[in-house]
């Protein structure tokens, strides 16, 4: 990935950026801190993934995704060069790090003010860690792609800590302890929870106002506590990139994007009469927090759960999660090659829910056709972006 950038001009540090890893609401963070920085009057780049429906959705300029014409002449900048460089090593270069390649040649051929960029998977050997941010953030770290980053939150979190650089600000999300003694290894950390702390919060089945220090209410059109940290993570984060540049944030400012955010595919309202809620969760920490979400937003409410998961994912946690729901749960599969078969989905439903509650299903088209009178449709972007597309048409 460096031979490439360098072949490239080293596009990377062109622009500034705002640099995002963690484990849950990584995606999210990195679209409310584009939407304050845009507030500010910056022009903002913005690098997110998975996508939900078209890869473009990955790198937005100015709050809208990459025309397809900027998207074809980024990658053709890149092409050659990315060819050359598969002749002279050993593996050749993955989808993830031509995308990565793609935003970098985008960001710096639109002359922005700064680039939130959020890291694939982990953080030191991330593609996108050949930029060097002003900012890093760290969400929330819990487990998730062991396989790759480690057996454990520390494991994780000292590679997660690979994105904070000499000079950086890090601003770090709610942390369970052994994350936070690793990420404090690599310098000083700045703590939402008592940068921006919550005076008050209330519920509701849209949303969430929240009340904090110097901002008084804002209305937050996402459910959850951790999306109320997730908000404030943000605001953090956009404070600290401003700040050095003499930019302040109104509470005014802050008041209208709150208001406006949006998150396609974490807990995405579909309908909200019968609700229906389409979620891109992935993991147990995740799964909690988005059953804990909807228990809070509707109180007494019964869910269907359509659960299709890829095979490479801890189910299990996910399951115990899903099951607090006290509702239905259909298993199927998504289009995804690496899906988990509905066979053995099935079977561990069989370990966690009784038999009568579960049903079958061979394809998430047919799981969507049964009755319900209230639906979380779960387990993985492939299955929120899939299921938005059978919803919508």
């Amino acid at each position: 990935m460096a031979d490439l950038m360098a072949r490239l001009g080293n596009p990377q540090h062109a622009v500034p950026v705002v640099h995002v890893t963690g484990t849950n609401g990584k995606t999210t963070t990195a679209r409310i801190i584009d939407d304050l920085l845009r507030a500010a009057g910056l022009r903002v780049g913005r690098y997110t993934s998975p996508h939900l429906e078209t890869p473009r959705e990955r790198i937005a300029l100015d709050g809208s995704p990459i025309t397809a014409e900027r998207f074809i002449a980024a990658y053709q900048r890149i092409e050659p060069h990315a060819s050359r460089v598969d002749l002279t090593h050993p593996v050749a270069l993955s989808f993830f790090e031509v995308m990565t390649a793609t935003a970098f040649v985008a960001f710096a051929e639109a002359e922005l003010d700064v680039a939130v960029v959020e890291v694939g998977m982990g953080g030191t050997w991330d593609a996108t860690n050949v930029a060097d941010g002003e900012v890093a953030v760290i969400t929330p770290i819990s487990l998730d792609h062991r396989e790759y980053l480690g057996p454990d939150v520390a494991a994780i979190a000292t590679e997660k800590a690979g994105i904070i650089k000499p000079g950086a600000v890090a601003i770090v999300g709610h942390q369970p302890p052994a994350a936070l003694r690793r990420l404090g290894r690599r310098g000083p950390l700045r703590h939402v929870e008592k940068e921006i702390p919550v005076l008050a919060r209330v519920p509701g089945p849209d949303g969430q106002q929240l009340h904090l220090p110097d901002y008084g209410n804002l209305t937050v059109p996402l459910l959850g506590r951790h999306q109320a940290d997730n908000a404030r993570t943000a605001l953090a984060a956009a404070n600290a990139f401003l700040a050095p540049r003499g930019k302040k944030l109104t509470a005014e400012a802050v008041r209208r994007t709150f208001a406006a955010i949006r998150s396609p595919g974490r807990l995405e309202p579909h309908s909200l009469d019968p609700p229906v809620f389409l979620d891109a969760t992935h993991n147990p920490a995740g799964m909690r927090a988005t059953v804990a979400a909807l228990l809070e937003a509707h109180p007494g409410t019964r869910f269907t759960t359509v659960l299709a998961v890829l095979a490479d994912k801890e189910v299990t946690g996910m399951l115990r999660a899903v099951a607090e729901l006290d509702g239905d749960l259909v298993v199927t599969r998504n289009r995804s090659p690496r899906a988990l078969p509905v066979a053995e989905l099935a079977s561990k439903a069989r370990e966690v829910f009784p038999a009568e509650r579960i049903h079958v299903h061979e394809s998430l088209a047919e799981a969507l056709r049964r009755p319900y009178s209230a639906l979380l449709v779960t387990g993985s972007v492939v299955t929120a972006g899939e299921a938005r597309g059978h919803l919508a048409g």
